[in-house]
């Protein structure tokens, strides 16, 4: 997938060569001409084109690529104060639980006349500041911004930006505008919960990169294992690095020089649980019998590792379509129902989780 740059730089809009004609700008009149319709009529096609009949939409289209028109965004935004585009910040391009995001921020924008431009803060809110900066210079007509944890550089910015936003990822008690997600604290506890109504007593939590989210997964890990007064901080290991597999089994040799008892692991994502699972079964540790595991996103692996893994899953691609839907539908003054939507999350219960065999 590639990220679409927009340079909103005005400039003039130019015609592909063509046999018997000498380079220059094209005019929306000459599309309209060739088209058989009215200038007016060929403008709506590229501001609107659900509001023209699908013969009048196929004959300007067809005339446009003819042509070469391209039409002009720089001077489109000029006139409206408004581009066309959707902005997305999220905060990586290497993490499948954002691929899926952005599926459905695509699929949803499919047919529309909005353009997506998506962006990497890499974790890091400074970053975060910086691209919403550009986009606030870029005049987009909606955002899509990651989790809730926005400086108050960031958050000034978003509330003076005058474009329908949805933040993503997540759920707080103040949003900007609108938010669609769920919650990272509340889902954490049913994992752990289910964990302790196993029997199980030693319950480890391997967080690693540690962004705002995987806290508040943290922070839900702590509540339930207090509630059942099993805490216990020699449980607990973090790192800052970013989660891959193999520190998954790092992480879980870690945490047995420090807990040799452990009977359970909740991992803040996939990767680590797949990751616990190899370093068990190279260490000839039986998964469930005495250590289950529990892991966060049901990525698609999570069905066909062996065993099993059970895992929480979000509705991630729900979450990009929704988001894109609430915009549009903002974008064109038809808001309708809540602004922010609570998408869930389901447990999904496999092998790395159930009752002892024996």
């Amino acid at each position: 997938m590639v990220a679409l740059s927009i340079n909103l730089t005005p400039c003039y809009e130019r015609e592909m060569p063509r046999k018997g004609r000498k380079l220059g700008p094209i005019r929306l009149t000459e599309v309209a001409k060739l088209a058989g319709v009215s200038p007016i009529t060929a403008s709506r096609f590229f501001r609107n084109p659900e509001a023209l009949s699908v013969s009048k939409r196929e004959r300007v289209e067809s005339a446009a690529k003819e042509l070469g028109y391209v039409p002009n965004l720089a001077a489109r935004a000029l006139a409206s104060q408004r581009t066309e585009v959707i902005g997305v910040l999220i905060p990586s391009l290497t993490n499948n639980v954002f691929n899926d995001v952005l599926r459905g921020i695509y699929d949803a924008s499919e047919g529309s006349r909005y353009t997506i431009q998506f962006v990497n803060t890499r974790y890091s809110i400074l970053q975060e500041e910086k691209l919403l900066r550009l986009f606030q210079a870029q005049k987009p007509a909606g955002l899509i911004v990651t989790g809730i944890n926005q400086t108050e550089e960031s958050r000034a910015v978003m509330e003076g930006m005058n474009c329908p936003i949805v933040q993503i990822m997540e759920l707080g008690p103040d949003p900007v505008d609108m938010m669609v997600g769920f919650s990272h604290f509340d889902a954490s506890i049913a994992a752990v919960s289910h964990l302790i109504a196993l029997g199980r007593k030693r319950i480890g939590f391997l967080g690693a990169r540690m962004d705002p989210r995987v806290q508040r997964r943290l922070e839900g890990y702590r509540k339930a294992m207090k509630d059942a007064d099993l805490f216990d901080p020699n449980l607990i290991l973090t790192t800052s690095t970013p989660t891959t597999m193999t520190l998954g089994g790092m992480l879980l040799g870690d945490l047995l020089a420090q807990a040799p008892n452990l009977d359970a692991v909740f991992c803040i994502n996939d990767d680590l649980a797949l990751g616990v699972l190899f370093e068990c079964q190279r260490r000839g540790i039986a998964v469930p019998d005495k250590l289950a595991i529990v892991g966060f996103n049901d990525m698609e692996f999570m069905a066909t590792a062996v065993p099993s893994l059970s895992s929480v899953r979000t509705n991630r691609y729900e979450m990009g379509r929704d988001a894109v839907t609430m915009l549009i539908e903002a974008i064109e003054g038809r808001r309708t129902g809540t602004p922010v939507v609570d998408l869930g999350f389901e447990l999904i219960v496999r092998q790395s989780s159930t009752l002892h065999s024996s």
